[in-house]
């Protein structure tokens, strides 16, 4: 068989497998829930969430022993840090710990675990059938490509989430087993769940030409929305994150979102069901599921309520992840979106503005909206939208509004929420193999520790005993603090190297200079080449602290540039 046709065939078990693991999680999340239901406490979903993140936080913590955080940043670390190697237990960890906490009405998603898990899933089944770095990446993005189409039964939004999320070199090749995974992840759910999907609509208001200027506008806001959502996620995760311990962190995070969703119900949770309400015309009934609002009805006091639930599901999801609970920011996305829309459309609506816009599809379109603006993955919002609706009676006001909020986002923040740490950390390079291969060497395997150093007080005559002994033609001054004082070169020394009256009289101290610059252990390879090229030097010395350590060459950096490369090649 050859190695294209065996690629395909384990693209497709990765699919099965895959589409199995969605299903799974998928109905376990139902059956937690379904078991709260039953329990006849009042306010259940006050007293759940908390459990749901304390049992999640410790049960990562003392268990699994892993650091949840956002699973497909972890996913991009993996692919660009560890050779596409995902750790076995990932296979099950994000599974249990985001369905506990997901289960218990915690205010995130389960996409993001799930492609995670599907992700592991492709990585190991890679492994196991010695694929190499490149196969094993493209098997990821397959398991993650049967995750998205297993949960949301959309093949070809899992196909597009792989292609502009996952994967960063796509050609024909690779195409073809992303394809089979995703179709074969979209079976095994219709097969085992039939038409129980994780959200679904059909449409009831046409698309109406009329309505493109309110498309535009309704992009920019989806733009702007998708920044304060990023942000203010980000910004609740580390102000929680303070909390060093992990039992009083999850404690406290859980019990500000036991406030939070004591005013705002709908909050409990992925969100899916208000959605489901207010595509239905029946928004008024996310108001009366909060106790402290149920009296209201009036049509602005529900925009009202709207703009609060829009406001603070940032703050929700930021402290439910940042407590220690697992999930996405999928869900939360596309719910945050949803809102967007129908507040667009309501205000439109009740300002009697001579043109009245559907409510249903400004929501649906919303969702699409801000999904491409947190995640950049503008098609991947398109496409899901369009797949989850049974139709693409709305794919152009679908591409409109995804390309306006994309461009609107990508003008305040240049990467995406799942990639942004991960580049500014330097873990993660998109689109830039050079860059890719140098993020692979470590600065501390590069250090040459065996140069002959000299004292600042030493004379002429006992550098010269240390030329004859030395292979090398540099020799770093170091003090007795084990301090740099300066380098001497052999051009330094060879025109009075051998007079003997020089030989007495000259110190190194005389004859050193100063480096260029110098390097830390510690730092990232990018910022060394980019030393080494602004100096045109090709050594420097390696300084911790303040003390001399060795000293790192241009010269073995590049051979270690050239092993990495032609490994990977073979891989």
């Amino acid at each position: 068989m050859s190695t294209r046709n065996f690629v395909i065939i384990v693209g497709g078990l990765v699919g099965i497998v895959g589409g199995v693991a969605a299903v799974s999680l998928k109905s376990a999340v139902h059956f937690i829930q379904e078991l709260i239901k039953h329990t006849n406490i009042d306010y259940s979903y006050l007293f759940f969430p908390v459990l749901g993140i304390v049992i999640t936080a410790l049960l990562a913590k003392y268990l699994l022993k892993e650091q949840l955080g956002h699973g497909i940043t972890t996913i991009l670390f993996y692919i660009s840090k560890k050779s596409s190697i995902i750790h076995r237990n990932k296979m099950f960890s994000r599974m249990i710990t985001s369905g506990i906490t997901v289960g218990c009405g915690g205010s995130v998603g389960l996409e993001a675990p799930i492609v995670v898990t599907g992700s592991a899933i492709g990585s190991n089944i890679a492994r196991l059938m010695h694929l190499n770095y490149k196969q094993r990446t493209l098997m990821i993005g397959c398991g993650a490509a049967a995750a998205i189409s297993g949960i949301f039964n959309s093949p070809v939004a899992g196909v597009i989430f792989s292609i502009e999320v996952i994967l960063t070199d796509i050609t024909i090749g690779t195409f073809i087993p992303l394809l089979i995974a995703s179709v074969l992840g979209s079976m095994v759910s219709m097969l085992l769940l039939g038409d129980d999907v994780l959200f679904s609509f059909e449409l009831t208001d046409p698309f109406l030409a009329s309505d493109f200027v309110f498309f535009l506008l309704l992009g920019a806001i989806c733009g702007l929305v998708s920044v304060y959502f990023t942000r203010t996620t980000l910004w609740t995760e580390k102000a929680i994150s303070r909390v060093k311990q992990v039992f009083p962190r999850a404690l406290l995070g859980g019990l500000a979102l036991t406030v939070i969703i004591f005013v705002l119900a709908p909050l409990y949770g992925e969100g899916y069901d208000s959605i489901k309400l207010i595509l239905q015309g029946r928004a008024q009934e996310i108001v009366a599921s909060s106790a402290l609002f149920s009296q209201f009805s009036d049509p602005w006091f529900i925009v009202i309520f709207g703009l609060a639930i829009l406001l603070l599901k940032p703050v929700a999801t930021g402290l439910t992840i940042g407590a220690g609970g697992n999930g996405g920011i999928f869900a939360p996305s596309l719910f945050i979106g949803g809102i967007t829309g129908f507040i667009f459309s309501q205000v439109n609506n009740l300002l009697n503005t001579g043109h009245s816009i559907s409510i249903s599809n400004f929501t649906l379109v919303g969702m699409c909206g801000v999904m491409s603006g947190v995640l950049h993955a503008p098609l991947t919002a398109i496409f899901l939208i369009a797949e989850i609706t049974s139709g693409y009676t709305l794919f152009l006001p679908l591409m409109l509004v995804s390309a306006v909020a994309y461009s609107t986002n990508s003008y305040f923040e240049k990467y995406s929420f799942y990639t942004s740490k991960l580049v500014k950390s330097g873990d993660f390079i998109p689109y830039d193999k050079d860059k890719q291969v140098l993020s692979l060497i470590s600065i501390e395997k590069m250090i040459e520790k065996d140069l002959l150093t000299i004292h600042p007080e030493q004379t002429l005559e006992e550098l010269v005993g240390l030329i004859k002994k030395s292979r090398r033609n540099i020799f770093p001054v170091v003090n007795e603090k084990s301090e740099l004082k300066g380098i001497i070169t052999l051009d330094d020394v060879r025109e009075i190297m051998f007079d003997p009256q020089s030989q007495k009289s000259v110190i190194a101290q005389s004859l050193m200079h100063r480096p260029p610059e110098t390097v830390q252990s510690d730092e990232k390879m990018e910022e060394v080449m980019a030393k080494f090229e602004k100096t045109g030097a090709w050594n420097l010395p390696v300084i911790d602290h303040g003390q001399y350590v060795g000293i790192v060459s241009k010269s073995r950096i590049f051979n270690a540039y050239r092993t990495k490369l032609r490994r990977q090649h073979k891989e």
